[in-house]
């Protein structure tokens, strides 16, 4: 049986809204939970970056999870505040599917930093760098459509705030190379991807040239880790 007009409607509204920036913060905030609830199973531990795991146990999830871990309370409540606004505008800019490329591939890039430039028994987690990949996204957004009075202005804050974030990472425990990582990821996968119906006349050069430059990114990333632990002479 189909949907009626109002439920149509209705779908229609919902698919409108920035679901998938909701779907990844109820994620963030359920598995923050469990493992408050449950601190045995130390989640922080088994699934955060830690290159010296990877490295010695094989664990690859590493590349991923840490994106959906945090250390405590406080952590968690900053990136969800970042993640929420930022989110949902990147979603209302570049579409569902997009946004969600896009935050996967931050986080992965980040992580993939961390893991080639951190030190090997540094313990890394949290959405930082995806949320990092957002504001990347959204400087490649600013910069075609640079002539826009109000997007200029709004790009012009979000390259004050993705400098201090940078530079505050230099002086305090955040993991710089992780926000690096994920900052150029965001940027990267946004301009492979492009906004929908190419708004913004994004060149098909300069989409193949950041698809390269990603791979070229993560593989010289990889090299660094494997050297550094001595795999590689």
């Amino acid at each position: 049986m189909g949907l009626n007009y109002q439920q149509q409607m209705q779908l229609k509204r919902w698919l409108n809204k920035p679901f998938i920036t909701y779907a990844l913060v109820a994620i963030e905030v359920l598995v923050f939970v469990i493992g408050w609830l449950l601190p045995s199973l130390n989640l922080v531990y088994s699934g955060g970056m830690s290159r010296y795991a990877i490295i010695e146990f094989h664990q690859y999830w590493r590349f991923v999870t840490p994106m959906f871990l945090h250390f405590n309370l406080e952590h968690i409540v900053f990136n969800m505040i970042v993640l929420y606004f930022l989110g949902r505008q990147i979603e209302m800019l570049f579409g569902h599917g997009r946004f969600l490329a896009i935050f996967f591939f931050s986080g992965l890039l980040g992580n993939v930093f961390s893991f080639a430039f951190n030190n090997p028994n540094v313990l890394s987690a949290g959405v930082s760098t995806a949320n990092m990949g957002l504001f990347g996204a959204f400087l490649v957004f600013g910069y075609h459509f640079r002539n826009n009075p109000a997007v200029s202005v709004m790009m012009r804050n979000f390259i004050l705030l993705v400098f201090l974030n940078l530079i505050s990472g230099l002086f305090i425990n955040v993991d710089f190379y992780g926000h690096l990582g994920g900052l150029l990821g965001g940027a990267l996968t946004a301009a492979i991807i492009a906004l929908p119906k190419n708004r913004g006349n994004f060149s098909i050069h300069l989409r193949i040239i950041s698809g390269v430059i990603f791979i070229f990114l993560c593989i010289i990333c990889v090299l660094v880790a494997l050297k550094s632990s001595g795999l590689l002479v």
